[in-house]
C-alpha cells in the first residue's frame, strides 16, 4: 500500500477510490473504528470481543487485543499513545480505559445502567462524553473515575464534541440538537435547534464536520441529515443508501469537510457532496455484509470501511 499525503480531494479523485486491502481477522461484525489523530494507526472493535490495531502506512495488522470478559464496543483512541477507551457489551455498562501495549485497564468509569450508545473523545484534552440507553449523557475526565457532569434526557442520546473541543452537541429525541459550552454546560444549552421530528427512524449518531460548520445526524434508516451548526437549519437530506435492517450505519466527513461517506446494508459505499447534497458515486465494495463503520483517515488519502471484514481504500494510481 502506498498512501499519499498531500493530495487534494476532488470528485474525480473520490470516484477513483478502490479497495486496496481486505483484512479478515474478525469472525463477527465490526462495531466501531477510529483513526489515531496522526492517521498512522486505526483501531477497531467488534462483536467477537476483539480489538484490532492496524498500521495504516504499511497496510498491515499490528496486533489484536482480546476483551472476552467485558466485550467491546465504541473503541476510541485517547491522546496518550497506545491507550484507548471502550464501552462494554457484557457484565455491566462501565466504560473502560485500556493500555494497549500491555492489555491492562488503567481506569474504569462506572455510572451508566444501560448500553452505552455514544462515545466521543475531546479533540484537545482528556475529556470525553458518553451517552446511554439509560437516557443520560455523562461528561468524564480520563484522570478521574468520577463523572464530571450528568444530564438527564428524554430519549436515547447522540452527542459529540466540536473540532475545537470547546462545545458539544447533543441530539435529543430525534428532533432537537442542543449546543453546550463545556465550561458551563450545567447552565443548560446556549443554543437549541428544533428540527422536524423523525417519524420513520431514530438518530443513531452525531458528528461535526472537521471545519465545525455542519452537524451530521446519522440514523437507523436510509436517511442522513445535514444541519447548519451555527443556525440549526437543515441543509440537506442524503438518501439512496440501503438500510433495511434498521442498523445504526455510520456516516463520516472527509477531512476537508467536502464529502460525506456512508455504508449500506447491501455492502456498498455511497458518497455525497456535503455542500450541494448531490450523490458523487456508489462503490460496489468487497463487503459481504452491512457496512456499519466508515471513516476517512484524518491525514492520509485513505478510507476505511468495515462489515465483518475491514477494507482499506486508496485512490487509483492513474488519478495521482
Amino acid at each position: 500500500m502506498h498512501i499519499k499525503g498531500e493530495m487534494k480531494l476532488t470528485e474525480p479523485v473520490v470516484r477513483s477510490f478502490r479497495v486496496a486491502k481486505v483484512f479478515k481477522e474478525n469472525t463477527d461484525r465490526i462495531n466501531n473504528i477510529d483513526f489515531s489523530p496522526t492517521g498512522d494507526t486505526l483501531i477497531s472493535s467488534s462483536e467477537d470481543d476483539q480489538i484490532v490495531i492496524y498500521d495504516c502506512e504499511k497496510g498491515t495488522q499490528k496486533r489484536t487485543v482480546n476483551s472476552k470478559k467485558y466485550g467491546v464496543d465504541l473503541v476510541h483512541f485517547t491522546h496518550a499513545k497506545n491507550t484507548a477507551i471502550h464501552a462494554s457489551t457484557k457484565v455491566d455498562d462501565t466504560i473502560r480505559y485500556l493500555s494497549l501495549h500491555d492489555n491492562k485497564y488503567i481506569r474504569y468509569f462506572p455510572g451508566h445502567t444501560k448500553k452505552v450508545v455514544a462515545l466521543s473523545m475531546s479533540p484537545v484534552d482528556d475529556m470525553f462524553l458518553s451517552g446511554s440507553m439509560d437516557k443520560t449523557l455523562r461528561l468524564w475526565d480520563l484522570r478521574s473515575p468520577n463523572c464530571q457532569g450528568l444530564m438527564h434526557l428524554t430519549s436515547r442520546p447522540v452527542a459529540a464534541f466540536d473540532p475545537e473541543g470547546l462545545i458539544f452537541a447533543a441530539g435529543v429525541n430525534s428532533e432537537s440538537v442542543k449546543l453546550y459550552d463545556l465550561r458551563s454546560f450545567d447552565k443548560g444549552p446556549f443554543a437549541s435547534f428544533r428540527l422536524n421530528t423523525e417519524k420513520t427512524c431514530e438518530w443513531t449518531g452525531l458528528k461535526f464536520s472537521p471545519d465545525g460548520k455542519t452537524i451530521l445526524l446519522s440514523t437507523n434508516s436510509s436517511i442522513i441529515r445535514l444541519v447548519d451548526a451555527f443556525h440549526g437549519n437543515p441543509t440537506h437530506t442524503l438518501t439512496g443508501h440501503l438500510n433495511d435492517k434498521k442498523l445504526p450505519l455510520e456516516a463520516s466527513f472527509s477531512p476537508d469537510s467536502q464529502f460525506v461517506f456512508s455504508g449500506s446494508t447491501d455492502g456498498r459505499v455511497h458518497v455525497w457532496h456535503a455542500e450541494s447534497g448531490h450523490k458523487v458515486c456508489v462503490f460496489n465494495a468487497d463487503h459481504n455484509g452491512p457496512v456499519q463503520c466508515i471513516q476517512f483517515n484524518p491525514k492520509y488519502m485513505m478510507l476505511a470501511s468495515g462489515c465483518n471484514n475491514m477494507a482499506f481504500w486508496l485512490p487509483s494510481e492513474d488519478n495521482s
